[in-house]
């Protein structure tokens, strides 16, 4: 039986060797993943709390409207309920968006490196994917809009974007809206929004630009990525398109709670924010100090550039123990792009990384 022809030409998403897996690999008793942006401090005690509380009612069909999470996050954001979708996690809005406005014979424009399921799910739809490189780790918006033509239908906008951690400026963001067609959908994706320096004030953007989709999840700062829940913020009659496509019961009673449990505790999220700025502003410096560069990020990760290959860096680490994800696997090749985990975990790392380091100068 046949399928689509493009499936033969692409891969699964790899996820890596298992925990497990690499311990017996390298006799190890301890692992420390710094290779998939996770939260390394978890989720809300409160969430916690609710875990240990019992599960109830798993043999009944989830709400598919998310009603209650829809409304208390309508509040929180000060926006109608009309105006949200859920997914399991906000990827799967991407492919859902893909789904419903792309096809052959269209195209979508996006930046690369940047998250690759956009490129995946569009693919998948038959449309042409238009690819724009990033200058110096940044969007190149100028040249994203002269790649838009008529059959462009949807536009990516990562900020921060995954992997370099940039982030588009708010003029430059407003001057793209103000730009790019009206047929075109601009998915302006903001997984790491609860990290960033400033609020970029997106949502307000809603009211001037009815092609506006905007992308957040809850697998990030909230620590809920196996829970699978994010969600999109636009217009009704865009949401209504997506909606069709999307599966009936696609977010998980657990997933619903714990994200209406999760929102509740801004405290924790103030907290864990507050330490990832803290121990990456000293992880940039150690950075600095051994001359290894890497893109300013207002994320949980950095995109760190290597004196050699970043698979050799990788190979070198995952031996001792720390998963980071090299910079060949993402399109940046010499670069690792390293999650920001606890205080501890970054000492033993960069202890690991010198070392790395040292034996490099040795040999050149």
């Amino acid at each position: 039986m046949e399928g689509k022809a493009i499936l033969s030409k692409l891969t699964p998403y790899q996820q890596g060797k298992q925990m497990q897996e690499i311990k017996e690999t390298y006799g190890l008793e301890r692992i420390v993943k710094l290779a998939s942006n996770e939260n390394p401090y978890g989720f809300s005690p409160e969430v916690g709390a609710f875990f240990q509380s019992g599960l109830h009612d798993l043999n009944v069909y989830p709400d598919g409207y998310t009603k209650e999470l829809r409304i208390n996050l309508a509040n929180k954001l000060k926006l109608d309920e009309t105006q949200l979708i859920f997914g399991s996690g906000s990827e799967e809005i991407v492919q859902m968006i893909c789904r419903a406005f792309l096809y052959p014979g269209t195209n979508t424009v996006m930046a690369a490196p940047t998250f690759p399921q956009y490129k995946h799910n569009a693919l998948i739809e038959g449309a042409a994917v238009k690819e724009v490189p990033l200058r110096k780790g940044e969007h190149n918006l100028d040249q994203m809009l002269r790649e838009i033509d008529g059959d462009t239908k949807v536009a990516w906008l990562c900020s921060p974007n995954n992997p370099s951690g940039t982030v588009i400026p708010k003029d430059a963001l407003q001057s793209f809206l103000n730009e790019c067609p009206d047929h075109v959908l601009v998915v302006l994706d903001e997984a790491y929004y609860e990290f960033m320096d400033e609020d970029p004030e997106s949502i307000g953007w809603l009211s001037s630009f009815n092609n506006l989709i905007i992308l957040r999840t809850f697998s990030k700062a909230y620590g809920l990525a196996g829970l699978r829940i994010g969600y999109g913020i636009s217009n009704p009659d865009i949401l209504k398109k997506i909606d069709v496509v999307r599966g009936p019961f696609n977010t998980t009673s657990i997933a619903q709670k714990a994200a209406i449990i999760a929102l509740e505790d801004q405290g924790f999220i103030k907290n864990i924010k507050q330490k990832n700025k803290e121990v990456k502003r000293e992880f940039e410096s150690f950075l600095d100090k051994i001359g290894w560069s890497y893109f300013p990020s207002q994320t949980n990760f950095l995109l760190v550039s290597t004196p050699v290959s970043g698979m050799e860096v990788f190979e070198y680490l995952l031996a001792r123990g720390f998963i980071v994800r090299p910079g060949e696997l993402l399109g940046i090749p010499n670069t690792i792009r390293v999650t920001i985990g606890k205080e501890k975990d970054m000492g033993e790392l960069k202890d690991i990384l010198l070392a790395f380091h040292q034996n490099h100068l040795k040999e050149i």
